[in-house]
């Protein structure tokens, strides 16, 4: 049996977050990585880190900056923890691989209830891309007109490029695509992704919106995700 424990990475400037986030997921039974700061969290960042934690307004090296850094060699997810509220930081989070956001101050609840949405999610996705290429691909992509999604790799080709794609918006676009024409609602699509029903405010659209630009779909006249407006989205 494997016992081997989930490794959480928390990167903050203040002391107390880390203190209380350290407690808080020890006791949860998860193994804690603390950083003091971005450049610390890249430096500690590896193939056996689960999920990352990230501070937003870091010194030496921002949230953003780090947690693009480490999209680019990792898959685990990335939660971004912020005193900023605005949609346009958001945007900016989600836009650099981001899984979730979380406004400070937090509830420790809430945090722990997000946490463990998000590696329950990606309990089937822990290996390493290097690793998922190894293995037989055999029925293991998805083709929607000149899109071709890797369900092992959790990228998209198009005209023979790959498009890396965080985690929900890849489950995103393979919800859509293996149930076309069908119209799912906000609400729906939450629930679809994360089993369960939506906590705080509702993020699907800022990922939408990056899923569009990345897969090349101009949202007013779009060839793939459509708009059911006042329903939701459907692909067709």
């Amino acid at each position: 049996m494997d016992n081997k424990k989930t490794k959480i990475l928390v990167a903050d400037d203040e002391k107390d977050i880390r203190d209380i986030l350290n407690l808080l997921l020890i006791g949860e039974g998860y193994e804690v990585i603390l950083a003091q700061n971005g450049k610390e969290a890249l430096d500690l960042s590896n193939d056996d880190i689960d999920l990352y934690i990230l501070d937003v307004n870091m010194p030496i090296m921002t949230g953003f900056v780090a947690g693009s850094e480490i999209r680019k060699k990792y898959l685990a997810p990335i939660i971004f923890l912020t005193a900023y509220t605005g949609e346009s930081d958001k945007v900016m989070g989600f836009s650099v691989g981001a899984d979730d956001y979380i406004e400070k101050p937090f509830s420790n609840m809430e945090l722990l209830l997000r946490v463990k949405s998000l590696l329950r999610r990606v309990q089937n996705y822990t290996q390493t891309p290097k690793q998922k290429m190894t293995q037989k691909q055999d029925d293991k992509k998805l083709i929607f007109k000149d899109l071709i999604l890797d369900l092992e790799t959790q990228s998209v080709i198009k005209e023979n490029n790959v498009i890396v794609l965080t985690y929900t918006e890849f489950k995103i676009l393979e919800l859509f695509i293996t149930h076309p024409k069908k119209i799912y609602s906000l609400e729906n699509i939450y629930q679809s992704i994360w089993q369960e029903d939506a906590i705080g405010d509702s993020t699907i659209m800022v990922h939408i919106k990056n899923l569009r630009k990345k897969i090349g779909d101009n949202s007013r006249n779009p060839q793939y995700i459509k708009t059911a407006w006042g329903k939701g989205y459907y692909i067709d």
